[in-house]
């Protein structure tokens, strides 16, 4: 990994996001605290940066654009199109821009920004925190297969990391990004379940987390259909099937694809804003 090693790496916005991407950067031990910069317009979020992480900082915005040629614009979406008229004239072809920015299209950043510069859109969520993120990322016309290689591996430590067509990017906001917290809903239900039937609140936490990460494990290693492994729960007369039954009577399958949908729908439309 000696490309990433010398890789410098930039952030325009050093909210909870951008610090948790640099996290598992460093703890990958790919790319050095060093040359990672951060901006900001106050100290309150690069003290993550500068304080845990040991990064550079500075209020500077064109200061990581002299620094770095990877930029992660990871301000708030109305922000941007100020940030992009203030770093277009620094941009270079050297430079590889991208965007963590939800509802600011490709196209858009492009226009903003000299032609033929290198511009992708990631959409990571809350799990990169913890190195269990879910990442999908879109090129812009100019970017090749070098930038996207180089990008992935630059995210990996975060977590699941693909490529996908741009419009995925709305799909993946409410699959994964808002989809955490429908895990964490569920998650809370299955505890308070077993609460009500005499375990401690603490213990049902724990096994209903755990029950939650060993699930989703298995769907990943196996590589088995979600169908498939439910099957194989399922004995005759047992307690998942009657346990099953009851979601089913609830409506689970449908009243998920409902909020998937709705969320989708919702970043669309903010999108189009």
């Amino acid at each position: 990994m000696e490309k990433l090693r010398e890789l410098r790496v930039g952030f325009i916005g050093a909210g909870r996001m951008a610090s948790a991407v640099a996290q598992a950067m460093l703890l990958a031990g790919d790319v050095q605290a060093v040359n990672i910069f951060a901006s900001a317009p106050s100290n309150r979020n690069l003290d993550k940066f500068q304080k845990t992480l040991s990064c550079k900082t500075t209020h500077s915005n064109l200061e990581v654009l002299q620094n770095c040629t990877f930029i992660f614009l990871a301000t708030k979406p109305h922000i941007l199109p100020a940030v992009l008229k203030e770093i277009a004239p620094a941009v270079n072809s050297k430079h590889v821009v991208i965007s963590m920015a939800a509802g600011v299209t490709l196209q858009t950043l492009e226009e903003h920004l000299p032609a033929g510069t290198k511009v992708l859109r990631i959409m990571p969520n809350l799990p990169c925190m913890v190195q269990s993120g879910a990442i999908i990322l879109a090129r812009g016309s100019c970017v090749g297969e070098n930038e996207v290689d180089l990008l992935k591996m630059l995210l990996s430590p975060s977590g699941l990391c693909e490529e996908a067509p741009e419009s995925y990017i709305d799909i993946h906001a409410g699959l994964s990004g808002s989809g955490v917290a429908y895990v964490y809903m569920f998650a809370e239900a299955l505890a308070e379940g077993a609460v009500k039937m005499g375990m401690p609140g603490p213990m049902a936490n724990r096994i209903a987390a755990q029950t939650l990460l060993g699930a989703a494990k298995m769907i990943l290693e196996t590589g088995e259909h979600p169908a498939v492994l439910r099957s194989a729960v399922c004995t005759p007369g047992g307690t998942t099937i009657h346990a099953l039954h009851e979601l089913e009577k609830g409506s689970l399958r449908a009243t998920v694809m409902n909020a998937v949908e709705a969320a989708t729908s919702r970043a669309r439309e903010l999108g189009k804003r």
